[in-house]
């Protein structure tokens, strides 16, 4: 019978007892969840803050023009003028040269000229709502990026306290690079973390599609060097030590639907792996009581092996000191 590397996990006590005593440590607490959506506010303003200048340069050049149609002969502004008119970028590689101007078109008789002398305020105004409207596209997404930064900050302190060297791979390029005395802002930019335990050699891939899984899983960690890895090893699942899924959803309204999307790839994953093994671990970041609850069960049952609220740094740092070691 073949035997995985991660087969002697199961003979290891349950680690989640070193940093949780009950599901309550779970739970996220009412100042968590303050303090996570003060801290998407402030991205949001942070990323908010080209378009601002982009509004208040647009406004400088428009309000050269004594009348709305001699906006369309200032070149420079044009694609202001797109945005104002409602077309996004991401429908603008879709649109032919002839649907823009006629979206110009519209813009100016329907909305500027009614305006008479306040259509650079309208014109302002509009492009201002559409890049809003991008923005928030873009925030919807980015509470999971955060978690994924404040994770990987985690393990890479864990790692540096270790006296551990490590390999960080680059999300533009898939580079390797080996880290530096000075590492400040890599999470932003990393998609993989190599280093050697006391085990042997160590990589974590981040969103990795998994052959067996047939899905993306957001944590794979491999028994293999960030320079012998290669895709064939994610179809082998001896190569796999553990897998984890991270959602940094902060907003408690959406906790229940994000544990329910969790708990099925969780499931999805012990299942694909069934024989070999790996530990299975959980990272949260809005954890209503009744999730929590579940998660426990999970953890004592033997079904998930390790699980930590991403909010509380005292349980994200246990986690990562724990994949370190294995």
């Amino acid at each position: 019978m073949r035997v995985h590397l991660a087969e002697s996990l199961n003979d290891m006590p349950q680690i989640f007892r070193e940093h949780l005593r009950s599901f309550e440590d779970l739970t996220t607490s009412y100042a968590a969840v303050r303090a996570g959506f003060v801290a998407l506010a402030l991205e949001k303003n942070r990323y908010a803050t080209p378009f601002v200048e982009e509004a208040r340069v647009l406004k400088a050049a428009a309000s050269r023009a004594k009348a709305p149609n001699e906006l369309l002969l200032m070149g420079e502004i044009r694609s202001g003028l797109v945005t104002a008119a409602g077309v996004s970028d991401k429908a603008l590689g879709h649109l032919e040269e002839q649907n823009i101007s006629e979206a110009i078109a519209a813009l100016i008789k329907n909305f500027l000229e009614p305006a008479e002398k306040n259509f650079v305020e309208e014109l302002v105004f509009r492009f201002l709502l559409t890049r809003g409207d991008t923005l928030g596209g873009s925030m919807r997404n980015f509470g999971g990026a955060l978690a994924e930064r404040k994770f990987t900050r985690s393990l890479i302190s864990c790692l540096r306290l270790a006296g551990r060297r490590y390999w960080w791979q680059r999300a533009r390029n898939a580079a390797w690079d080996a880290s530096q005395n000075i590492d400040a802002d890599i999470e932003i930019y990393v998609k993989g973390l190599s280093w050697v335990s006391d085990k042997g050699p160590r990589t974590l891939l981040y969103n990795l599609s998994v052959p067996m899984v047939g899905k993306n899983v957001d944590f794979c960690l491999f028994s293999k060097a960030h320079s012998e890895i290669a895709k064939r090893d994610y179809k082998e699942p001896a190569n796999y030590l553990a897998l984890g899924e991270l959602k940094g959803g902060i907003d408690p309204a959406g906790a229940d639907e994000h544990w329910k999307t969790a708990a099925t790839a969780l499931e999805r994953i012990r299942q694909a792996f069934a024989g070999y093994n790996p530990a299975i671990f959980f990272v949260g970041a809005a954890v209503a009581k009744a999730m929590a609850k579940e998660i426990w069960r999970l953890l004592e049952k033997g079904t998930v092996d390790n699980a930590a609220n991403l909010t509380d740094d005292n349980q994200l740092a246990a986690v990562g000191r724990w994949l370190c070691s294995l």
